[in-house]
């Protein structure tokens, strides 16, 4: 049984949902309000996370064929059986049916749209069209994942503020280089899975500037934070500290053929993210003048 349970856990793609719930919880805690309300903090994260697993169970339906090619995804428990896609639906459906529930009777109706826009964002519009359609798949879909402190910002307030819409930007902008520094990684593999992704259609070179210019962008972008004042001394001196080691793996990627420096790009991309994003939520409750 705790085999079935593991393999259910799997389908949720968990690793990538405490990511999301992690940027959701910034949002919430950034958010304007008296007192932490207790409700949106915990109900809030967990109607997102049943739904953000609800995603990633239809995502592991839809890319079943896919993933029987490419090496990193051989193993999901679809593609070995121990699952099957009609159990995965009906899974997908519970989580997202309960998920649902719990943010429209607890949270409020804003923010159970937005999720419910965010799966079909994901689920359908990336995974069944974008990503088969056009090289831009990352760049166009990508508003779908950078969605979460959204999320936990109208968990708490019931309305959008640029503040909240600058955090999804960090994340969207940084989502291009997090991708293809991997797709780079796994030209060969995205290539046989006949999937347009920007190294395979437009060249490994093309991609690397792409990487460079879209990295100084979120250098950019993550430094506005500091600028409008939603963070303070913390943040501004722990993300330029990020920002330079993220320009360190990119410009190496950029001068260099070996592939190993694109996946070790790609797993600097997701430690940079939880970074920036916990350096938000320290710099909030300890403040330095």
């Amino acid at each position: 049984m705790s085999a079935l349970i593991k393999d259910y856990l799997e389908l949720c793609k968990p690793r990538v949902v405490m990511l999301m719930i992690l940027t959701s919880l910034v949002g919430m805690c950034l958010a304007p309000t008296d007192a932490m309300p207790v409700i949106p903090l915990i109900l809030g994260n967990l109607g997102i996370a049943l739904v953000a697993g609800a995603a990633a169970a239809i995502n592991h339906v839809a890319d079943q064929h896919i993933d029987k090619i490419m090496g990193r995804t051989q193993n999901r428990p679809i593609v070995k059986g121990k699952i099957s896609s009609k159990n995965s639906i009906i899974f997908s459906g519970v989580l997202c049916a309960l998920g649902m529930f719990i943010l429209f009777y607890f949270i409020n109706t804003l923010t159970a749209v937005l999720t419910f826009l965010s799966l079909i964002g994901y689920a359908v519009c990336y995974t069944l069209y974008l990503k088969h359609a056009t090289p831009q798949n990352i760049v166009i879909g990508g508003i779908a994942g950078a969605a979460p402190p959204l999320l936990g910002w109208t968990a708490v307030t019931g309305h959008i503020s640029p503040e909240a819409l600058l955090l999804v930007l960090i994340i969207y902008i940084w989502t291009p280089p997090h991708f293809w520094a991997l797709s780079i990684y796994r030209l060969e593999e995205y290539a046989k899975a006949n999937i347009p992704m920007l190294p395979h259609t437009h060249g490994v070179n093309y991609t690397k500037l792409n990487i460079v210019l879209y990295t100084l962008l979120l250098v950019c972008a993550s430094l506005l934070p500091y600028v409008i004042g939603m963070s303070g001394l913390i943040y501004i001196v722990g993300v330029t500290l990020a920002n330079l080691v993220f320009l360190f793996y990119v410009i190496r990627l950029y001068l260099n053929d070996n592939k190993q420096y694109a996946i070790s790009t790609f797993w600097y991309s997701i430690h940079y993210l939880g970074i920036l994003f916990l350096l938000l939520l320290v710099d909030h409750f300890i403040v330095i003048s």
